[in-house]
């Protein structure tokens, strides 16, 4: 994004058009010098018992960042500035494409072509359903970043099926934890070995969180927060597989859309 199209909506007028609902903290859709966006201001933000409070937007910004670092697009563009109910997370809107879903349910546990298996429950009639998610680069790419950022909220909801295929991920407030909450739809991947491209951009993001990078998210993060980052990636790259679900702790987000 161009110098002048970032700076006017870092200073220009956010007017709110409504709010969305239901959400676990308060976010309104608004407007910049006409570009759609989000808007999650601090002080609407409900505390959590594990996450300091008054931290997500920060949060938020720091994965626009790391999403940036990678060079995956997986972020839309994100930062923080004053609006109508004081400081907050500001983010580009990005309508999904209606007809494509990346993450759904089914019937029984027909996986459909070019899906994979999650879990299976019941339904509110009692009938079996399965999660399944996309099989695709795009989407196993924001199971990677997850990994990378310990989100502990990817919900079904939080991506975005895009025309022409980009998945957008969102909502990134509870991420960031120097304890290990991944909590995920997208365990299709799981124990699968890195490709070649995850691991040349994983080298790539090792090498900046120990310099520019990591100095970046200083401003965002505590610094055992920034830490435990630089501990997670090489990890990853040490094991050389995506994460499985492991036990004491609950792998996936409820609801999970």
């Amino acid at each position: 994004m161009g110098a002048l199209m970032e700076r006017g909506l870092l200073t220009g007028a956010l007017t709110l058009h409504g709010r969305v609902m239901p959400a676990s903290n308060a976010t309104f859709v608004g407007e910049i010098e006409g570009r759609r966006v989000v808007y999650k201001p601090v002080a609407g933000e409900r505390p959590l018992w594990d996450f300091p409070d008054g931290t997500l937007a920060e949060r938020e910004e720091a994965a626009y960042v790391v999403s940036e670092a990678l060079g995956w697009g997986i972020v839309p563009l994100t930062f923080r500035r004053d609006g109508p109910h004081g400081p907050g997370m500001v983010q580009l809107w990005q309508e999904p494409d209606p007809v494509q879903e990346a993450v759904t349910l089914v019937r029984d546990t027909d996986v459909p072509e070019g899906f994979r298996y999650v879990f299976e429950g019941l339904d509110d009639r009692d009938q079996v359903v399965s999660l399944v998610h996309e099989d695709t680069p795009e989407l196993r790419r924001m199971a990677v970043f997850d990994a990378v950022i310990n989100n502990a909220d990817r919900k079904g909801g939080h991506v975005l099926a895009m025309t022409g295929g980009h998945r957008y991920g969102v909502d990134h407030g509870l991420t960031f934890h120097v304890e290990h909450k991944l909590r995920t739809v997208l365990w299709g991947w799981a124990g699968e070995l890195l490709t070649d491209q995850d691991r040349a951009s994983l080298e790539l993001l090792s090498g900046r969180l120990e310099g520019d990078l990591g100095d970046c998210l200083l401003e965002l993060l505590t610094p055992h927060e920034v830490e435990a980052t630089r501990r997670r990636v090489k990890r990853l790259l040490r094991v050389g597989t995506l994460p499985e679900p492991g036990q004491g702790w609950r792998a996936i987000p409820w609801p999970p859309f």
